[in-house]
């Protein structure tokens, strides 16, 4: 296979995952890391992917346009399912706070939250409110602000005073972007301030995001890799993206996927 050849098919098989780790492009084209390190680099060039710290990302995994909430709803749809249902292990015992992010895969969590005790869950995602403004045994607070259309979120400065002054149990996060250098990253800055303000607030940190998140780094990092506690992702995340952020102090969680 010549190099343009082999550039091609490695920019189509990124492009198709939502990235690539360098060792599971050398395997795959039977080439040294050095070899698949230049070819990333020729591709970085021209525009066409996006070297990232131990592999490639499509180029629009760092562009400031975000996809709606109905689009992301219906993407990798059972693996967030999954990712979900996972999350039901860390519900806190009766009388406890949650924090529920915004976010597609967050909002599953909130679809799993238990009825069988008593809870306070802040959030500002006005669906997630909308679910649980109904559920008798949970105290809802909701953030306001300015709401996001693209993301249904409010943001701005009231929602950052009010969790200035909490203190939750856990918090539920979502990200657009997760990885060793530039820790959870999302495109707004805005989101990125009230994302932000939401970790610090909270005593325990999971993170709720699927594999085609991980390697990735978006426009505005919000969190340090330290201030995570555990990540729950899929099974499709590369044993080298597991192992760095084991590495980093973050539990990785695997669920099995869709059936």
């Amino acid at each position: 296979m010549y190099a343009e050849e082999r550039q091609q098919a490695i920019a189509e098989m990124v492009i198709s995952q939502g990235r690539a780790s360098v060792a599971e492009l050398a395997q795959t084209y039977d080439v040294t890391t050095e070899t698949v390190r230049r070819d990333l680099a020729a591709l970085d060039r021209a525009g066409v992917l996006r070297r990232v710290h131990g592999g490639a990302v499509p180029t629009r995994a760092l562009h400031l346009v975000e996809p709606g909430v109905g689009e992301r709803d219906t993407t990798r749809a059972d693996y967030k399912d999954a990712i979900a249902e996972a999350a039901t292990e860390f519900f806190p015992l009766t009388g406890a706070s949650v924090l529920l992010d915004a976010g597609t895969t967050t909002a599953r969590i909130a679809n799993q939250l238990p009825t069988d005790r008593e809870l306070v869950v802040v959030t500002n995602s006005v669906p997630i409110a909308a679910r649980l403004a109904s559920v008798p045994t949970v105290s809802l607070q909701l953030l306001g602000g300015r709401v996001r259309g693209i993301t249904q979120a409010a943001v701005g400065e009231h929602a950052l005073r009010v969790l200035d002054t909490l203190r939750v149990d856990i918090a539920f996060m979502g990200t657009n972007g997760i990885s060793p250098r530039h820790g959870l990253s999302t495109p707004d800055s805005e989101e990125a301030a009230v994302k932000r303000a939401m970790v610090a607030s909270a005593n325990y940190v999971v993170v709720a995001a699927d594999s085609t998140k991980v390697g990735r780094e978006d426009f505005i990092s919000f969190a340090p890799l330290s201030s995570v506690d555990t990540l729950i992702t899929d099974a499709e995340i590369s044993d080298a993206d597991r192992r760095r952020l084991t590495d980093e102090g973050v539990e990785v969680i695997v669920t099995g996927g869709p059936e």
